[in-house]
C-alpha cells in the first residue's frame, strides 16, 4: 500500500505520527498546499521511529483534481487519503478516480439547502455528490470509502455492530456527541477556541440538520432543534445536545435497518450564541467579497481569527466522546437501550502524539481502516460508508491500537 495523503493539519498530522508505528503500508506522501507545513509533518512522523525512511512531503492544489492525480500517479498511490476540509472533497474524490487509486475521506461532499423549503424538505444532501458516482467507482473496481473519521466513522462502525451483534430491531440510531474540554490562555482564563477546524463546524452547525424516518426519508429541522440532555460516561457527565448536519443520518440508512437515525451534538449555550450571532452578521458566508481591493470570504476570516485547533493541545484539558446511542429490542426480544463509545483524554494524546484529543480521535480511524484494506480484511468497491463492512475486525484492531472502545447500557423508555 502506498498512500497520498492530502492535507498536513491537525487531523494529518496526528494521522501520519498514528501511521508510522504500523508496518502495513509501504510509503506515505503528505501533501500540503503548504510545502512548509508538509514538511514539518513529515519530519515530526518520521522522528517517531528509528530507521523510518517510507514518509516523504510534497506540494499539492487540493482544488485542482487534475494535480491530485498527477501526484497520485508520480508516486504510485494505491491510496488517497484526504485530510482536508470537506470542500476539496470533490476534486480529491475525481483526482484520485483518475489516477486509478482507491479512496478515504472523513468528511463527505457538501450539501446545499432546499432553495424554497430548507427547514423542512432537504436539497442536496451530503455525499450526494460522490454516491452519484458509486457505479462508476463500482464498474472499475475501485473503492471510495467515505466518511472513515470519528463522526462520522466509528459511530457507523457501531452502528453495524449495533446491528449484527446486540439488537434484533432498531428505532434509533442516534449519534451523540460531547465533551468537557476546557482552553485557557496563558493566565489560566478559560477562552472561546474550538477544538476542531472553524470552517467545518460552521459548515455542519447553520446549516438545517437532517434527520431520517422509515416512513418519511431524509428531511430537515431549523439549526439547534431538540435538545435534549446525554449524560456521557468516563466523568464527562450531562451535557445538552442538539440537533446538527452529519453524514451519520445520510450513511446509516443505506446500509442498516432502523426507524429513526440522528445526530446530535453537544455545543453548549455560548457556542449556540456565538454561531446564531456569526449567521445574523452574514460571518458565516463562502461567497466571497471585496474588502479594500482584496477578495476574501468571510467564513475565512472567522476561521483564520481563531487559534489553529492543531495548536490548541498545550493549552486544552478534560475528555472527548464519540458514540452512538441505540434504542430498540435486544437479541431477546426486551427492549434495549445502548451507548456504544469512545472517551479519549487530552493528556493522553499530548503525552504521546503532542496532538490534541479531538484530531487524535479523528485520525485514529481512517489509519485503521487503511490497515484493514491493507490486510485484506475489509475489501469492496463503489462508494461505499463503514457501515457496508464487518465492524468486529475493525473494534478489535482499535484495541490493538491502543484506544479501546466501550459500551454502556442506559435505562429503557
Amino acid at each position: 500500500m502506498r498512500i497520498l495523503m492530502i492535507g498536513a493539519g491537525g487531523v494529518g498530522s496526528a494521522a501520519a505520527k498514528i501511521l508510522v508505528e504500523r508496518d502495513f503500508f509501504e510509503a506515505l506522501v503528505i501533501a500540503d498546499y503548504d510545502p512548509a507545513r508538509a514538511t514539518a509533518a513529515a519530519e515530526a512522523a518520521t522522528s517517531r521511529r528509528a530507521g523510518e525512511s517510507r514518509v516523504s512531503a510534497a506540494q499539492i492544489d487540493a482544488s485542482d483534481a487534475d494535480a491530485v492525480a498527477v501526484l497520485a500517479r508520480e508516486h504510485g498511490a494505491t491510496h488517497v487519503f484526504n485530510a482536508v476540509d470537506p470542500i476539496f472533497d470533490m476534486p480529491i474524490f475525481d483526482g484520485a478516480f483518475a489516477a486509478g487509486a482507491d479512496y478515504l475521506d472523513m468528511a463527505m461532499s457538501l450539501s446545499h439547502k432546499h432553495p424554497d423549503a430548507p427547514y423542512i424538505e432537504c436539497g442536496e444532501k451530503l455525499g450526494d455528490a460522490q454516491f452519484a458516482k458509486a457505479q462508476q467507482w463500482a464498474d472499475a473496481g475501485r473503492l471510495a470509502l467515505v466518511g472513515i473519521g470519528v463522526e462520522p466513522g466509528l459511530s457507523d462502525v457501531f452502528a453495524r455492530y449495533a446491528a449484527d451483534h446486540l439488537f434484533s430491531e432498531i428505532d434509533e440510531l442516534g449519534t451523540r456527541d460531547g465533551a468537557n474540554l476546557v482552553v485557557r490562555d496563558d493566565d489560566g482564563n478559560e477562552i472561546f477556541a474550538p477544538s476542531f477546524s472553524m470552517w467545518t463546524t460552521i459548515e455542519e452547525c447553520l446549516n438545517p440538520p437532517v434527520i431520517w424516518e422509515k416512513e418519511r426519508g431524509w428531511f430537515t429541522t431549523p439549526p439547534f432543534s431538540e435538545p435534549e440532555v446525554f449524560d456521557f460516561p468516563e466523568g464527562i457527565g450531562p451535557v445538552e445536545c442538539v440537533n446538527v448536519e452529519h453524514e451519520e443520518v445520510l450513511l446509516m440508512p443505506r446500509w442498516v435497518d432502523c426507524r429513526r437515525a440522528t445526530f446530535k451534538y453537544g455545543l453548549g449555550e455560548e457556542f449556540i450564541n456565538i454561531l446564531k450571532v456569526l449567521h445574523t452578521l452574514g460571518l458565516d458566508s463562502t461567497e466571497k467579497l471585496r474588502v479594500k481591493g482584496v477578495e476574501v470570504s468571510p467564513r475565512d476570516v472567522v476561521a483564520a481569527v481563531l487559534p489553529d485547533p492543531a495548536t490548541l493541545g498545550p493549552r486544552m484539558s478534560g475528555k472527548t466522546c464519540a458514540g452512538l446511542y441505540v434504542t430498540g429490542k435486544g437479541k431477546d426480544g426486551a427492549p434495549r437501550a445502548t451507548y456504544l463509545y469512545h472517551v479519549v483524554d487530552n493528556a493522553d494524546t499530548m503525552r504521546d502524539y503532542d496532538a490534541q484529543c479531538v484530531v487524535w480521535q479523528t485520525a485514529i480511524n481512517p489509519v485503521v481502516a487503511l490497515e484493514l484494506l491493507a490486510t485484506g480484511m475489509w475489501s469492496g468497491s463503489g462508494v461505499l460508508g463503514p457501515e457496508a463492512f464487518d465492524a468486529v475486525p475493525f473494534l478489535d484492531l482499535l484495541k490493538d491500537y491502543g484506544s479501546p472502545w466501550g459500551m454502556q447500557e442506559k435505562p429503557v423508555g
